[in-house]
């Protein structure tokens, strides 16, 4: 079952039907999907999210989902002037480019992510941490995405929020934790360096506070002092917060300042920070 949590439209100008003027931006993950369409300004007027009921485990079941959601929204049966897709897994890791070989992708994941020959490797560039990110794409869900819309851009989740969020951070220490339904970052930054990134699958509450935690501990960060910017699929009422305010006491919400957000209560600003933010 698919559950659509939030459709938001609101109008720009008159012009906005144009192609010319119409930028779409795709999010997928085992766990749901969710779309913007954007002018040339890059103010969003279109949004929409959708949950899986379950989180699917395979890329062949999240195709199917997409199918399903295609056939159903208008929205995406129009043309665009640009298409960007953001692959959300946990099938990725940061190698820096002074120790990067691009003949060497396999080697890079294989400690981490299990792979198979017929995996497609791909790596975006991060220059504001003079890295490479190096992941697997879905590859099925981008035939099916050229079919609908020819050539488009892609990149891996985590690439999109680092690049967001060395923004917007200061010289000051920034602990972020970005929530998932299945899995969640945390990324690190002091001083425009980061100093930590991963990714963390979780089931319940508990496994989602002993990552927190022990990241704090291989920091040697204090529980009691570092304040925590949460953005995702959290808020004050889940257990998710409960568990992490039992523990940390400085916490926050990473709040987007995108206009898509002005006028409405449906959708919190910390919400959907990869597309929106």
């Amino acid at each position: 079952m698919i559950k659509q949590i939030v459709k938001k439209k609101r109008t720009i100008n008159k012009n906005i039907e144009a192609t010319s003027n119409r930028k779409l931006s795709i999010q997928f993950s085992l766990d749901g999907f969710s779309f913007c369409i954007s002018n040339t300004q890059n103010e969003v007027f279109e949004f929409s999210s959708f949950n899986f009921s379950k989180t699917v485990n395979s890329p062949e079941l999240v195709l199917d989902k997409l199918q399903e959601i295609f056939k159903t929204e208008k929205s995406l049966q129009e043309d665009f002037e640009s298409v960007t897709v953001i692959h959300q897994n946990n099938l990725s890791t940061l190698v820096p480019n002074k120790y990067f070989k691009e003949d060497a992708l396999k080697n890079y994941l294989k400690y981490s992510v299990k792979t198979i020959a017929t995996d497609l490797i791909v790596y975006d560039e991060l220059e504001c941490i003079d890295t490479k990110n190096v992941y697997i794409p879905f590859v099925n869900i981008n035939n099916f995405l050229f079919q609908n819309f020819g050539e488009f851009e892609y990149k891996h989740h985590s690439s999109i929020l680092l690049e967001k969020l060395f923004l917007q951070s200061n010289a000051s220490l920034h602990f972020y934790v970005n929530i998932s339904h299945s899995i969640f970052d945390i990324v690190v930054i002091e001083d425009a360096k980061l100093l930590f990134y991963n990714i963390f699958e979780y089931q319940t509450k508990e496994d989602f506070i002993y990552y927190v935690l022990f990241t704090l501990e291989q920091l040697e960060l204090n529980p009691e002092e570092t304040i925590i910017s949460l953005l995702g699929d959290i808020d004050k009422e889940s257990s998710l917060f409960k568990v992490l305010y039992t523990y940390v006491r400085n916490i926050c919400f990473l709040n987007s300042k995108n206009t898509i957000f002005n006028d409405q209560t449906e959708i919190a600003k910390h919400s959907n920070f990869i597309l929106l933010g």
